[in-house]
């Protein structure tokens, strides 16, 4: 792939199960609309001639209970596409609820990988909000554009479940709904552009969030693949999915209600089996057809699908629906356009009831193959019938609208055939993925145009020619080093001279391609004294102020692109006001400030929790990140530093794998960088708020205290020989 080639777009879906072929839809929550999507899209961008390359980064599974599809590195989806499978946490497959504590892992994964392509991305494309965790950190620490579409959203989720009377504790132990709020802001701060499928998205979910920016927001409703999904031709043999239903039903050709979906209890199957069941001529007008993923065995299932088919059970038994009603344990991905074939061929309709409908893919799948709808008058839906004008908008809630509805399908067959007729026509002009690709690449060429960067480590370039900015003297480690000590000074480095003198001599004895380098919340000039002080020699690398300024040693040259990086959406003067209203705070002194960081006394008996101080700098339209530490010093820095990921840019700049570090923290200010790939020691007299990284893999809790925990990393990591822990 050349310079000057086609767009190169990394598309980023972390959690469910995805392969290119067969995709087991509603086999979990996780393995539903997302996964089809991010394939189609990556397929679709693929046959355009504007992209060169489509890489659609997921999740590594390798678990005897899901295929093997899955653990597979790379698998080629056509001659410009592919899904690539990264780490991410433990090799078995997990829900995505308890991902989070892996997705710095995966970010450091998903950089490797892009270094082995060896050019950076015109553009990262994430869906959902971990993906959205993820490509925020990506894009941010290459400097490229981010795209975002959110699928579901984490706020709305907690609304709905309150409302329903689900206690807020019960909530956050289930979902882990703070923390994907908050990667939800962070990536709505983070991304160029955000797409939506349907103006209600835009307007009433994504509006009660503190980053809405509805100036970066589009709608582009996703398509619907028409090479899978027509209508059936008159010599249609009978599908095998046929037998699967005859087993259940009495009178197979009598018209079908249909209705696909997840079996969770905001998709209301319940109230559609309650208008079916009490209505006594709508069972001799039609048969119900419930497609719900697939099961083994009900009472092996999590609770809430569990839940839904106990009430399924009770309910056909309440109206005894045997012989009307078909409920199908297992169906293939091949099986769901046969299955709306069958509706249109028996004259049926297929309904969506759900409670909510974020967008509501199954009803443009359906449209294409000729079905009338019926849907939920919420979200996507009223967008589609707008669009497509091919069936009824319902209230879920009324078993009447749904009867009246149905019946009105099922009887009027002049209008069942104008229905069938406009689905068909408008589902290929509103909604093909091909119509939303060409959208998709309109926006994209808004952004700044530049070239797709080469990776090759500046090491075997020529610094001076290619980057300007870096003046590296002779002396400095940087471009021989091939592994990397970075220590915080306070409570970590320093603290104790017997065992600095011999930390010292263990790195000159024996780390003769060792890099060394500092992280610190302290500015430039205190970190200096300090050094000195303790006569500690100077280091290659040098990222102060809790890593907004990041420096190249001896001669102590700053690296100005990473200001330029970080400098985007920070307004200074505006946060110190806002910051002035906020009670229990209190502006520490002018040496503690930054041009990229505002630091602060907080008394934790007067102020608003940390995660209140930042949310309301965020209503304020004010992007931040709060590094807080010793349950009293709170650092405000731009939305793209910490030091993790100043450490990860610096890497990334010089060539050197990020598992080539080993990092040594004590507080709160130094998580940032202790998670994910690297190697990383704390210290034993830690604070306690570090407490909580204790098992993570890759961090190790050393005895000694200050630089003796240093040392004792050392040899725990064989960190001069051939960097690998010892058990």
């Amino acid at each position: 792939m050349s310079n000057n080639s086609g767009l190169y777009i990394l598309l980023v879906s972390v959690h469910g199960l995805i392969r290119g072929h067969n995709l087991e839809l509603g086999r979990d929550a996780d393995t539903g609309g997302q996964t089809k999507y991010a394939v189609e899209l990556a397929c679709t961008l693929a046959k355009n001639p504007q992209v060169e390359r489509v890489d659609l980064v997921t999740r590594l599974v390798n678990d005897p209970k899901v295929s093997p599809d899955y653990a597979q590195p790379v698998e080629i989806l056509s001659d410009k596409a592919q899904i690539i499978r990264i780490a991410c946490g433990p090799k078995r497959y997990l829900r995505k609820e308890v991902l989070w504590p892996h997705l710095d892992t995966f970010a450091d994964e998903l950089l490797r990988h892009i270094r082995k392509v060896g050019k950076i991305p015109n553009i990262i494309h994430t869906h959902y909000a971990d993906a959205g965790y993820v490509g925020s950190r990506v894009a941010g620490w290459l400097g490229i554009p981010l795209v975002h579409t959110g699928h579901s959203l984490g706020r709305i989720k907690q609304q709905r479940l309150l409302e329903h009377g689900t206690k807020q504790k019960t909530i956050e132990e289930n979902f882990h709904i703070s923390t994907r709020i908050e990667a939800e802001e962070i990536t709505l701060g983070s991304a160029a552009l955000v797409i939506a499928s349907t103006h209600q998205e835009v307007e009433d979910q994504y509006g009660v969030y503190d980053q809405y920016q509805p100036e970066r927001m589009v709608v582009i409703p996703p398509g619907v693949t028409l090479e899978r999904f027509y209508p059936a031709a008159d010599n249609w043999p009978t599908p095998p999915i046929q037998k699967e239903l005859d087993k259940f039903l009495k009178d197979p050709q009598k018209p079908m209600i249909m209705a696909i979906s997840r079996p969770a209890i905001r998709k209301n199957v319940s109230s559609l089996i309650k208008a079916y069941g009490e209505d006594p001529e709508m069972r001799k007008l039609a048969n119900l057809v419930l497609i719900l993923g697939k099961r083994e065995d009900i009472m092996t299932m999590e609770s809430g699908p569990r839940q839904v088919f106990m009430e399924i059970l009770q309910l056909i038994d309440r109206y005894d629906l045997y012989g009307h009603i078909a409920y199908p344990k297992h169906h293939n991905a091949d099986d769901v356009p046969d299955l709306y074939r069958l509706t249109a061929k028996t004259q049926g309709v297929f309904i969506n009831p759900a409670l909510t409908e974020p967008f509501g893919l199954t009803l443009i799948e359906a449209s294409a193959c000729g079905v009338p709808i019926i849907a939920t008058a919420d979200g996507g839906p009223r967008d589609i019938l707008a669009a497509c004008q091919n069936g009824l908008l319902i209230d879920p809630l009324n078993i009447e609208d749904i009867q009246n509805a149905l019946r009105i399908a099922l009887t009027d067959k002049k209008q069942w055939q104008e229905w069938s007729e406009n689905g068909l026509t408008n589902v290929r002009k509103y909604f093909s993925w091909n119509s939303h690709v060409e959208k998709y690449l309109e926006k994209v060429s808004l952004f700044p145009q530049r070239r797709v960067q080469s990776l090759l480590s500046p090491l075997r370039e020529s610094p001076a020619v290619e980057h300007p900015d870096w003046n590296i003297p002779d002396t400095n480690h940087l471009p021989t080093a091939d592994r990397f000590l970075v220590c915080e000074i306070d409570n970590t480095l320093l603290g104790d001279q017997e065992a600095l003198e011999k930390l010292i001599q263990r790195i000159r004895n024996e780390g003769n391609t060792t890099g060394v380098g500092i992280a610190t919340g302290r500015s430039l000039k205190s970190t200096l004294s300090l050094l000195e002080e303790w006569r500690f020699p100077m280091p290659d690398l040098l990222i102060t102020s809790a890593g907004s300024s990041i420096y190249y040693g001896p001669q102590i040259v700053t690296d100005t692109s990473w200001q330029r990086h970080i400098a985007y959406n920070w307004r200074r003067s505006e946060i110190r006001k806002v910051m002035q209203d906020i009670p229990g705070v209190e502006l520490q002194s002018a040496d503690a400030q930054g041009k990229f960081k505002i630091s602060y006394f907080v008394d934790e008996a007067k102020s608003p929790s940390v995660r209140e101080i930042i949310r309301r700098l965020r209503q304020h339209g004010l992007h931040v990140k709060g590094v807080y530490s010793h349950n009293m010093y709170l650092d405000l820095v731009p939305i793209r530093a910490s030091k993790g990921d100043a450490i990860r840019y610096a890497a990334l700049k010089w060539g050197l794998p990020v598992h080539r570090f080993l990092v040594a923290g004590a507080s709160g200010n130094d998580e940032s960088m202790l998670a994910g790939n690297t190697l990383a020691v704390v210290v034993g007299n830690h604070s306690q708020e570090i407490e909580k990284l204790r098992g993570l893999p890759q961090i190790y809790f050393a005895q000694g205290n200050y630089a003796w925990g240093i040392l004792e990393a050392l040899d725990h990591y064989d960190f001069f020989g051939n960097l690998s822990p010892t058990p």
